[in-house]
This record gives C-alpha cells, structure tokens and sequence, in this order.
C-alpha cells in the first residue's frame, strides 16, 4: 500500500496560524512627555498585546533640571514650550540612563486624543507643537551623529490619531512594521488590547472622582479641581502644586478625570437642558464654538462643571510659560467658574524654576479662602439646582434656603448662565 508522505509532511493545513513572533525580550522605552500622561495605558495595553513583557516596557522619570542637565545638555531644541524642550531630557534618559538597554525608543506623534466630549465638539486634536515635538527633539540625537544607530536603538515616531480609533491600525502598522516585524491582524488585535486597557484606567479614575465627591457630599465638605493640561501631572512641569494643596487637606480632582456620569452631570446641567441652553451635559458650544484643540475643549467643559458642582468651590488653573492654546481660553474660563462664586486662582508662565517661596505664599491665600468661604459656596451652589441629587442616597442633608434679599432660585439660574 501506498502511503502519500511528500503531502502528508509538507502540506499546509488550512487551519494552521503563522507563528507568533516572540517579542519577549525586547525592551521598549516611553517618553513621559506630554499627551504620553493622559494616554500610557494605551501604549501599555498594545505592546503587551504584542508580546512585550511589562517590565520591558520602561517610562522615563519625571522632568527635573537634573535629567535635562545630565542626559539632555546639547541636544535642546529652540522653543518657547517648555514641556517640549524637556523631551530631550527624557530621550537622553532612556538611551544613556538604563543600566539595562533598550531596544526601541517609542515615542508617538499624537494628531488627536480620545476624549469624554467626542462627538459634541468639532474635534478633539491636539496642539501642534506638542504633536510634532517627537521630531523637533529627535534632530538633537541625529545633528552630529545617529546617537540611535551607535546605541543599537530603532528609533519609532508613528503619527497617530488615536481620537479616530477606526485610523489607528493602519496607522501603527504602518509606523511599527519595520520595528516590531508586525502583520496587520496582530496589530488589530493589540490596538483594541491597548484601547481596552485605556477606558479600563479612565473608568477607574473617573470613578475615584466620583467617589471623592460622594465623600464631600455626605460631609459637605469642598475639594479643588485642579484645571490643567495632562503634562502638567509631571511633577517637573506642575512643580506639584496639587500635592501641596492636597497636604492641607482638601481633596483633589484632575480635570482629565472628572466623572462622566449621566445621572450626575444631567443633574448639574439639568436647568440648561430644560432651557436650550446646551443639547447634553457634555455640550460647549454655548462658551465655546472653536471647539477643534482635546485639551482646550475640556478646560472649557471644566469650568462649566466647576461652576455647578457644590462641592467644587476652588479651581487652580495651571499654565505653562507662553503657552499659546492656554492664551485664549484665561478669560472665558475664569468668568464661567466665577459666574457662581467659585474660587478661582492660576498658576501661569509655569516653567523650569520653581519659586518655592512665592508658591507657598499663593497656597496659603488659597487654603485661607477656602476655609473662609467653602462654606457659603457649597451653600448657594445647592440653591441652584434640584432636591435631588445622585451622590447620596436617601435624604440628603437640609437644602439651604435662600437668602430673602436674593433672586429666586429660578433667576439666580438665569443670572448664572447669562454670565456663563
């Protein structure tokens, strides 16, 4: 009998898979820069999808004059913002400064970002510096000689729009073949793995948030809201000012994290809904119509939650030096969060030196309004909106009434959003 070895050996079975690649000792490593804070988790998610075991995956440390002095010197480029001049620190770290090298310098040219307002804003970009600030950097590393090549780094810069999910594979695949010897189905794969990981990290903190604010609500106790772009949790860059606040006391609430539930913001905008004012609570054409910048659109949408939440009676706005998507924004935002009596109080031109002095001085003024008038705010806050709220369960505490001599609460609402 005759046996058919040559296709029994060598046939290929259709139900057979290419091998996976095994990326197990390839070590990555991650600027901490920019909109690198506000969107790690993604980054982290994909190339553990891909192979990439988490303790080779390596973030910088926080910006420091030490890093940019030690690993950075010479390689700076000419710009006003500061958060991108700091890149060179965090390259030079992370090819200079492992004892362990990497293999692969990962660091994305963010187009546009995920966003809790996508869908009621024209778009959600980002700025244009920060976006090309990869590339600016890079040139420092490749002036006089490829610092990459002579170190035994690829270099990988992809352009991604992470904002447009449905551009995303295309894009990382095109960006990443080359480096990780990618196929397209496994890159589809590891990028829903590294959106996964994203909303699951959102949704924990948004739901800390809330937690915090529960906690001032059954208390009725204030917090600070802390109103800043994501770089700005770089301890180098924000010189920890919330720390300092926090340390007095007063619970903190980052802007990119505040809570995104309906029955809580429907409550809080409830009066502007009912009036047309704005279509949802995540609406800001009604302050806000140039609604194209991620980070500007919710500063914008900060200030109108602020403005409304009783418990935040204190935002701290953080700026860096000559910032020129913060420039227009200053105003407007400080007249919605004042609108209702919110304190308002910012931090701009932020940049290398910290004037530790002068920061103290500001956080003591801050922590002495809000002793004085957390108080009162959250009092006429309240007047403003329903009865019923969703951060407590059963009675709330006594509904202050309002002060004779002032509007009805229907007029103060009115007076409210005329401002806003």
């Amino acid at each position: 009998m005759r046996i058919p070895t040559l296709p029994t050996w060598f046939a290929t079975k259709a139900s057979s898979a290419p091998t996976k690649k095994d990326r197990s000792q390839v070590r990555v490593g991650i600027p901490k820069v920019l909109n690198v804070w506000s969107t790690h988790q993604f980054w982290v998610g994909f190339l553990k999808a891909l192979g990439v075991q988490p303790e080779n995956i390596i973030f910088s440390s926080d910006t420091s004059e030490e890093q940019g002095r030690e690993h950075g010197k010479g390689r700076g480029t000419v710009d006003c913002c500061y958060p991108v001049k700091c890149i060179s620190g965090h390259y030079g770290e992370l090819v200079f400064g492992q004892k362990k090298k990497i293999n692969v310098l990962l660091s994305p040219m963010l187009y546009s970002i995920p966003s809790v307002l996508r869908g009621n804003v024209v778009d959600t970009l980002t700025c244009t510096r920060v976006m090309a600030g990869p590339e600016s950097v890079k040139a420092g590393f490749l002036k006089e000689r490829d610092v990459f090549a002579e170190q035994g780094i690829k270099y990988a810069s992809p352009f991604v729009s992470l904002g447009d999910p449905h551009c995303v594979t295309d894009q990382l695949y095109d960006g990443l073949k080359d480096v990780f010897e990618l196929d397209k189905k496994e890159t589809e794969h590891a990028v829903a793995a590294g959106y996964a990981a994203l909303d699951a990290f959102n949704a924990k903190a948004r739901g800390q948030s809330r937690k915090i604010l529960e906690w001032c609500a059954i208390n009725q106790k204030p917090c600070i809201l802390v109103m800043a772009r994501p770089y700005h949790m770089d301890t180098g860059i924000g010189h920890e000012i919330e720390g300092e606040l926090q340390a007095h006391g007063y619970p903190v609430l980052w802007l990119q994290y505040l809570p995104g539930d309906l029955d809580l913001l429907n409550w809080l905008f409830e009066e502007d809904m009912r009036i047309g004012r704005c279509k949802n609570p995540f609406d800001i054409n009604d302050v806000w119509t140039s609604s194209y910048s991620s980070n500007t659109n919710e500063i914008m949408w900060g200030a109108k939650v602020a403005a409304r939440c009783p418990w935040i009676t204190c935002v701290v706005r953080l700026s860096s030096y000559e910032c020129g998507m913060d420039q227009p924004t200053f105003t407007p935002a400080q007249k919605i969060v004042e609108a209702t009596g919110t304190l308002f109080f910012k931090f701009g031109d932020l940049d290398s030196t910290k004037p530790a002095g002068s920061v103290r001085i500001r956080i003591e003024t801050i922590t002495h309004y809000l002793s004085k008038y957390s108080e009162d705010i959250i009092r006429k806050k309240r007047a403003y909106l329903s009865d019923q709220g969703p951060l407590l369960e059963g009675e709330w505490p006594e509904r202050p009434e309002v002060e004779a001599e002032s509007p009805a609460p229907q007029e103060q609402q009115e007076q409210v959003i005329s401002v806003v």
